[in-house]
């Protein structure tokens, strides 16, 4: 499991494809997309909030140069988490936190260069 610094609230980053554990506390899935070969009774996610994900253009746009586009897709992702559905997702998720553990639950391969760092700073951020 890879945990993260979320201030006072109680973060944990894992990948949706590894076994759940008990201390995972909520299950929520930060991917706008479902991953592949994974059953929703094996996610056993409590939420799914897609409007925390990356738009599917700026999803697109970031795979074309994972690697040159990186700083600007989390400029761009940042904005996007800005909008009304996204801060209403991030203050359910917070809210979640505040009451006890948090895994954030992601298909990415490489977590540390996915959307996931950007979300936790927001997620950190009040």
């Amino acid at each position: 499991m890879t945990t993260s610094d979320g201030g006072d609230l109680d973060l944990a980053v894992r990948r949706v494809y590894e076994e759940p554990e008990e201390d995972d506390g909520a299950r929520v899935l930060v991917d706008r997309l479902w991953p592949r070969g994974v059953s929703k009774e094996r996610a056993r996610l409590d939420a799914w909030p897609k409007e925390l994900a990356p738009s599917d253009e700026l999803r697109r746009w970031m795979h074309a140069d994972p690697d040159g586009r990186y700083d600007e897709f989390a400029r761009r992702y940042r904005r996007e988490l800005e909008g009304d559905a996204a801060v209403s997702a991030l203050a359910n998720v917070r809210d979640l936190a505040e009451h006890g553990p948090v895994a954030l639950l992601t298909a990415a391969r490489d977590v540390d260069h996915s959307h996931v760092p950007v979300l936790l700073t927001a997620l950190r951020e009040s």
